[in-house]
């Protein structure tokens, strides 16, 4: 640390080793930065001109990286001793602003990584990162590092385009979740009176024009973080979407000046329509999903822009999703004429743009499939195996979408109806599969949950300084059929996003799937007789409706027969391939879904056919009714007849009886038959009643002995000679017995 202030050759040698020392070794950090190490490596960075010095400022850079990198206690000491000032002024073009030699790269890229530091915080580990990333962020912007950023990143198109990507990106993650930044950044205008515009139109115009793939990516990082969670952001900009009249919507793009940011945008979304050019199309694409993400009030308001038509007295105006899908279709076709990888992004990123608006938002699945062509496409679009895996996947996804977010009730737009087109054209087996193998593609394996640089050094500053227009070469080797660009453009929260929609979307295909069209057929009037209706009109139509139930019942028997051949296969490839079944969780959640299905279906069937039963056993109690009635109709007509032949046979006697029949001794013998009965019932009435009062003197008699006996009285010679005395009165006995 001494030797830092030594002579310069001592010194560069001194600042080389501890650079070697510092990048790693957290005491030796901490031992360098106790002994003033901010100060004096500002101090030789200062004598050395800034970034117009050699690369012992590179060296005094990567150095104070090394510091900083992963302590945020380096960090508060740094901007609560020096400031920041000592490092923004390292940004500040001097001389010659025109004139960038590789060594000035070099360093301003090492200034930036440094600010890239700041704005991290620290490392994971650290608990002072959230806290000190924020104070970073503000303190930042306080010494007016965005206007500096501006300047490096999107008025000095002269600069280098490493350091144009590296301050676009910069800005991104300057503003990225920071209110009071994100307000800065929207309120800034660029350029000099009367030719001034907000910032974020010239990021957009850069977006649009750049010819440098990574330009834009870095352009579109600021959006993407601009929008982030910023509703209010995302409302600013989406009021700005206004078509233009035809005229306008036509013209070359370097007639953009003027136009507010949504007329640019739009602008930039119709200009393919002219020169059959999709590249434009496609990044304006990608800004426009930053708008809509998570905005319900965006999708709302981007879904009733129309475009109007090349040529509009042929053609009526066009809604903007609609044009969007058109675009999907016709990238497709450019690309198989070609037969170049030229727009293999662009139909990702087009996709990436409708599942975002269709997320969530069942008004825009309506209004796609408005338009019957659109499902016909995405059911051929997932099943074509010229498609990259990513677009296949895709695809299925915003069909999945149109499933789950699907309100409509009209015949041939329903969820159902989707559903039942997915099995028919495409099968649920290969539609699931569909997802899981997006899923082991690069794009989603290699996802990285935050963007990371390799530190600068000096054996790979070089490269970084010298990035041009084929700076994606590098990732083109990777074993990657997707083009470089989407390893940016899908960042993780896409990817975790499209993860957790996948899930989604099974359960709920599943479940729509397995359950029937007319999910609400029995209807309890359908059960019940009607007023007027005869018994025998009624059972015929509990017939027709148990018919029906039969033909449902068939329908979900047909519909398992598929399912239990989709499992079948599924299971005969794993047979087959068991090298692809170990450790395969998703073939394994495939086959339990399906099987899951299945005991679904067989269970509807289960119910259909008790359903069936109670319906046949009401009709046999409404037939043994008929019956009853049948034959107590039977009796009284039986009966009835009966009556008839008696009154018959009275008339007859009547008759007789008039004619003057001598025939009265037969009544005269019954007549005495009757006397003499009644008579025999009176004669045994009396009998009766003596017989009870005989037993009740006996009663008494029984009492009496007993009571005498008790006195010592002998009773049976009291008794001698009343049983002869016959002619005794009963009164007389009762009051002897007294």
């Amino acid at each position: 640390m001494d030797m830092l202030m030594d002579r310069e050759v001592i010194r560069n040698e001194a600042l080389l080793l501890l650079t070697y020392l510092t990048r790693e070794a957290e005491e030796i950090q901490k031992i360098v930065v106790f002994e003033g190490a901010f100060e004096k490596i500002f101090s030789i960075i200062k004598e050395e001109g800034g970034s117009e010095g050699g690369v012992v400022v590179q060296d005094c850079l990567e150095l104070l990286n090394n510091l900083l990198r992963s302590s945020a206690s380096n960090q508060v000491l740094l901007r609560e001793t020096m400031g920041f000032d000592p490092l923004i002024s390292i940004l500040k073009l001097r001389g010659s602003t025109y004139s960038f030699t590789q060594q000035k790269t070099i360093n301003l890229l090492s200034a930036l990584e440094t600010i890239n530091l700041l704005m991290m915080g620290g490392s994971e580990a650290d608990p002072q990162k959230d806290s000190n990333k924020i104070t970073n962020k503000t303190v930042l912007v306080q010494k007016k590092l965005l206007d500096y950023l501006l300047i490096l990143g999107v008025e000095s198109q002269w600069a280098p385009i490493a350091v144009r990507c590296s301050a676009l990106r910069s800005i991104g993650d300057l503003v990225a979740g920071n209110p009071k930044n994100l307000d800065a950044l929207s309120s800034k205008v660029l350029g000099e009176e009367p030719q001034v515009e907000p910032a974020l139109n010239s990021i957009l115009r850069i977006i649009l024009r750049t010819s440098s793939m990574q330009e834009f990516i870095a352009a579109d990082h600021v959006f993407k973080n601009f929008c982030e969670k910023n509703s209010d952001g995302q409302a600013m900009l989406a009021s700005t979407l206004i078509p233009q009249p035809n005229s306008m919507a036509h013209a070359p793009l370097e007639e953009d000046v003027n136009m507010s940011f949504g007329s640019m945008l739009l602008h930039g979304l119709a200009l393919s329509e002219s020169d059959g050019d999709l590249e434009t199309c496609c990044r304006a694409a990608s800004v426009l999903t930053h708008i809509l993400k998570d905005n319900t009030q965006c999708k709302e308001r981007v879904l009733r822009i129309e475009l109007e038509a090349p040529m509009p007295s042929l053609a009526a105006p066009e809604l903007l999703l609609h044009r969007i899908v058109r675009y999907l279709a016709v990238a497709s076709s450019m690309k198989n004429k070609d037969g170049k990888p030229g727009y293999s992004y662009v139909q990702p990123i087009i996709l990436k743009l409708l599942v975002t608006w269709l997320a969530d938002y069942p008004s825009a699945v309506q209004c796609f499939l408005d338009s019957r062509p659109h499902l016909t496409y995405l059911l051929e679009l997932v099943s074509n195996t010229s498609s990259t895996v990513c677009v296949r996947g895709l695809a299925a996804v915003l069909l999945g979408e149109c499933v789950i977010y699907n309100k409509s009730s009209e015949s041939g737009k329903d969820g159902f109806t989707i559903a039942d087109a997915i099995s028919q054209k495409i099968g649920l087996t290969a539609y699931f599969l569909k997802f899981d193998e997006m899923q082991k593609s690069f794009l989603f394996s290699s996802v990285k949950p935050a963007q990371s640089h390799k530190p600068l050094t000096r054996s790979t500053a070089a490269s970084m300084a010298e990035i041009e227009d084929g700076e994606e070469s590098d990732l083109s080797d990777q074993k990657n059929e997707d083009h470089p660009i989407l390893t940016s453009i899908f960042d993780a929260q896409f990817v975790n996003f499209v993860k957790s929609l996948e899930v989604y979307i099974r359960e709920n295909i599943v479940d729509v799937y397995s359950r029937p069209k007319s999910d609400v057929a029995v209807v309890p009037a359908e059960m019940e007789q009607k007023g007027g209706e005869s018994d025998k009109d009624y059972i015929k139509r509990l017939k027709a409706f148990v018919e029906k139930q039969c033909s449902e019942i068939q329908k979900l028997l047909g519909r398992n027969a598929t399912l239990a051949e989709d499992l079948a296969r599924t299971g005969g490839s794993g047979n087959s391939q068991p090298e692809l079944r170990v450790g395969s969780g998703s073939d394994r959640v495939q086959a339990e879904t399906l099987r899951r299905d299945l005991q679904e279906a067989s269970q509807r069937i289960e119910m259909l056919k008790a359903e069936k039963a109670k319906i046949e056993s009401e009709a046999s109690i409404y037939q043994n009714l008929a019956g009853k009635l049948e034959s107590d109709l039977k009796s009284l007509s039986d009966a009835y007849n009966s009556l008839e032949q008696t009154n018959l046979h009275l008339e007859k006697e009547v008759k007789g009886l008039k004619s003057g029949g001598t025939s009265t001794s037969p009544d005269i013998e019954s007549i005495k038959a009757e006397a003499r009965e009644e008579a025999q019932k009176e004669s045994e009435a009396e009998l009766n009643d003596l017989l009870v009062c005989l037993g009740q003197e006996q009663s008494k008699v029984e009492k009496l002995s007993a009571k005498l006996s008790e006195l010592g009285e002998d009773v049976d010679k009291l008794l001698e000679g009343i049983g002869d005395d016959m002619g005794l009165p009963e009164d007389d006995d009762e009051e002897e017995e007294d």
